[in-house]
């Protein structure tokens, strides 16, 4: 698959954090963007509201719920190729809200690999997540890496992984799974760590509050992640295969409060708040992962250091009208 061109793209989750870059990656490409967002009674497209008008002009807007078979084939019709990134992401809130994450992420992605199925797509990509992996056995994190279901969301992603793996299996079904590792960068919910402290920091907060600050992530500037996707759409020689979107390193969330401190508000301080820290079993120490299959197998390569990608991020956060959407006092589950 060559290009995009005239391509009729489905993007599911297209009004979240991901799934938006996506949108207006793919109409640089060419693509004819069909973006399904979540239904509500404020007609809000989520971030979708923030692009330009010549950029909505260009995107079929459809509402609905991936929770709903019949709504998911009906947005599927004529389609050529499927990015499935509507999902529940929220660790904490999955502790207490488990059902809504078996309904979201493991129904949800039956229905869209079922229609896909029975339309006939050429592609589907379906979004799966580092935190299948758990902690770390081995670095760097490779495919092949045990799956650790250490919170009820991770669980429900392997659950979803797993169905759509069956379908490949059993149906054919052109279907690749990828696996972003700590992807952050405009956009992102308040409920990740970098927003959170970014959001701290430029309201003027000095106690930075924030739980366990030893684990490591793997993080992945957001048009590196929207570029991974592409690159493996473009691979006819992932399809059946799932693969990591990783820059292969690591930093520790202290390190990275730091780093985020000394760019913006140098006399702020790191304090612990329990009510952030995450069950120790639960808790995922260490996310290092492996680029070789996605560096081997597609043209994509990393063109964001994070250094560069913070500095666009914090440049983002600075505009009022998008600082004004986040709540800096108010933890986020």
């Amino acid at each position: 698959m060559a290009n995009f061109r005239d391509k009729k793209i489905l993007v599911t989750g297209a009004d979240g954090f991901i799934g938006s870059h996506l949108v207006e990656r793919l109409l640089e490409e060419g693509a004819k963007v069909k973006a399904f967002i979540y239904y509500n009674s404020f007609n809000s497209w989520g971030w979708l509201d923030s692009l330009s008008k010549e950029k909505l002009d260009q995107i079929e807007v459809f509402a609905g719920d991936i929770r709903d078979p019949n709504g998911v084939r009906t947005a599927m019709k004529d389609i050529d190729i499927v990015f499935h990134l509507a999902a529940l992401i929220a660790i904490p809130f999955s502790y207490h809200s488990p059902d809504s994450y078996i309904d979201t992420n493991v129904k949800g992605t039956l229905n869209m690999v079922q229609a896909a199925k029975d339309v006939g797509v050429e592609r589907i990509l379906v979004t799966s997540t580092s935190e299948v992996y758990g902690t770390a056995q081995y670095i760097p994190i490779d495919e092949k890496h045990p799956r650790q279901p250490q919170s009820p969301y991770s669980a429900s992603k392997i659950g979803a992984d797993c169905i759509a793996e069956s379908f490949y299996r059993s149906f054919d079904l052109p279907l690749t799974i990828v696996r972003p590792f700590n992807t952050f960068g405009p956009r992102q919910s308040a409920r990740a760590v970098i927003p959170t402290i970014i959001t701290q920091l430029l309201m003027g907060i000095e106690q930075i509050k924030l739980g366990d600050i030893t684990p490591t992530r793997d993080l992945l500037f957001v048009k590196d992640t929207v570029n991974g996707f592409i690159e493996i759409a473009k691979s006819e020689k992932l399809i059946g295969e799932d693969c990591n979107i990783a820059t292969q390193s690591e930093i520790s969330i202290g390190d990275l409060a730091q780093e985020l401190i000394a760019q913006i508000n140098p006399s702020a301080k790191i304090f612990y708040d329990e009510q952030r820290t995450r069950p120790e079993k639960s808790e995922v120490f260490r996310l290092y992962g492996s680029k070789e299959k996605i560096s081997k197998l597609t043209a994509w390569t990393q063109q964001y250091t994070l250094s560069q990608g913070l500095a666009e991020t914090i440049a983002w956060f600075k505009d009022k009208e998008n600082l004004k959407q986040y709540k800096a006092n108010i933890y986020n589950v």
